[in-house]
């Protein structure tokens, strides 16, 4: 299955357009060095949590917006080699000179996909999720997973991802582990569901809500679950 390179971003609203060509500059090298897709996504729908959300994860100030972005590789071999690559590259250190954000707010990791439903595509709309689970509850996960997927896609979504940490590092000041508070025993899952567009994603979320089918005991805290809609800058 897919491994995942998931990042979580602040960045400087006023910068959108620096980031957006930034990124789109770094395409060409991630892909030469190994990355199949690389997908960058810009805050629209990002609400307050009461005890977290995607501002708290990276410490976001009142002009930023969160970019939730991912890297897709067939495997984690093929992203281990392409990270060491990347660090050897001359260029690498002149990307890291130029970044129109607080690289030191920046959380990422590398994670497994658990569950992919549906084809890799050009989606309008994102939304980005991230949740502590608890290491035993790993199957039960997968199986919720399993149950609300094809649900999702039937209401309009084109694909599902759900992936499981597997290298995620702690950070000196923000990371995914504190981003979902997570605990000792705990992984911290990267998940994200495409749309054709924003107008899809709101009507597939409402009939999703009022699905009966969507009854259901959560093998995780949902209260740590951070979530918000996203809209794509950049899909390569």
């Amino acid at each position: 299955m897919t491994y995942i390179e998931g990042f979580v971003v602040a960045v400087p609203a006023a910068n959108k357009e620096a980031y957006r060509k930034h990124a789109a500059d770094a395409a060409a090298f991630v892909k030469e060095h190994g990355v199949t897709r690389m997908v960058e996504t810009w805050g629209d729908d990002v609400p307050d949590g009461k005890v977290t959300d995607f501002k708290g994860a990276v410490q976001a100030k009142p002009d930023e917006v969160i970019v939730f972005s991912w890297f897709e590789y067939p495997d984690r071999a093929t992203r281990d080699a392409c990270n060491k690559k990347m660090m050897s590259d001359p260029r690498m250190e002149a990307m890291g000179s130029s970044m129109p954000f607080d690289a030191k707010r920046m959380i990422f990791g590398g994670f497994e996909a658990l569950l992919e439903d549906g084809q890799p595509g050009k989606p309008g709309y994102v939304d980005g999720i991230l949740i502590a689970v608890p290491e035993a509850n790993k199957e039960a996960y997968l199986a919720l997973a399993s149950k609300t997927a094809p649900m999702f896609r039937e209401h309009g979504a084109t694909r599902v991802v759900e992936t499981w940490a597997d290298d995620v590092p702690d950070g000196k000041v923000t990371d995914f582990r504190r981003a979902v508070k997570a605990t000792d025993g705990e992984k911290v899952v990267y998940s994200w569901i495409e749309w054709p567009s924003k107008e899809a994603r709101n009507a597939g979320w409402e009939k999703v809500m009022a699905d009966p089918r969507m009854r259901f005991d959560m093998p995780f805290d949902g209260q740590r679950m951070i979530y918000g809609g996203f809209a794509p800058i950049l899909d390569v």
